[in-house]
């Protein structure tokens, strides 16, 4: 098993109050309300998560809500990130994070800690992988939002209607771990010993028997060249036999 199979990686996504284009970096004056996490070890979806809404000190854009569908209302009662930020942190600790337009995800996050006066960075933190990036690389020239690498890989996303930072990152994992190595989820069982979905690729057992060969008999071959015989007669080409 090679090193990589061995890391362990967060799949993360955020939600925010919105965007600020036109006046520099796109965090500024905008704070995170939603933040989910999904743990992947040895290219397996092991059921830990992390998942928390956030109370932000402004009003959430109605484009913003537009994309997420969340409320000032529904935040109302939601705790502050500095309530929060030392479980996320542990969470992440060590690992590799993955997200999609990782720059996004990484700057409002580095704003908050900046916000909070605390000197902790994603980047220094963990080592940062953007999904977007690979997907370029992948893709060059073509769209890659993450609606359209669902579509291209054959992930199901038809429960997503609305952005969501936890479901997001689900689905991304999905993405990633096929974009990476051709394989998602696989149906195994999860570290806590969750069985999981029932409609996916598994994997098969080292151990189990090998597959029975059956050879045709001499009559099947008699019958093959008589098939390859009328094929030429008739004025075919057959790649099994040379010209």
């Amino acid at each position: 098993m090679n090193q990589q199979s061995h890391q362990r990686q967060i799949v993360l996504d955020t939600e925010t109050t919105g965007m600020n284009m036109d006046t520099g970096p796109h965090y500024v004056g905008h704070r995170v309300i939603e933040i989910g996490c999904v743990e992947v070890v040895n290219r397996r979806l092991t059921g830990r998560h992390f998942h928390v809404y956030l109370k932000p000190d402004r009003k959430v854009d109605e484009e913003a809500i537009r994309v997420h569908g969340i409320t000032d209302d529904y935040l109302a009662d939601k705790p502050p990130f500095a309530a929060k930020v030392d479980e996320f942190l542990q969470f992440i600790d060590g690992a590799e994070l993955v997200a999609h337009n990782a720059p996004f995800d990484v700057g409002f996050l580095d704003y908050e800690m900046q916000l909070l006066g605390r000197p902790e960075r994603m980047a220094a933190l963990c080592k940062v992988t953007d999904t977007l990036a690979l997907a370029r690389k992948m893709f060059p020239g073509k769209r890659n939002n993450l609606d359209i690498l669902c579509d291209r890989f054959g992930i199901d996303n038809g429960h997503r209607t609305l952005h969501g930072a936890l479901l997001d990152a689900e689905i991304l994992a999905d993405v990633y771990l096929l974009m990476t190595g051709g394989q998602t989820k696989l149906n195994l069982q999860s570290d806590n010993g969750q069985q999981g979905d029932t409609g996916g690729i598994r994997r098969l057992s080292a151990g189990r028997a090998p597959l029975k060969v059956i050879r045709a008999d001499e009559q099947e071959l008699q019958a093959h060249e008589s098939r390859l015989d009328l094929v030429m007669k008739k004025g075919g080409s057959c790649l099994w036999r040379a010209e």
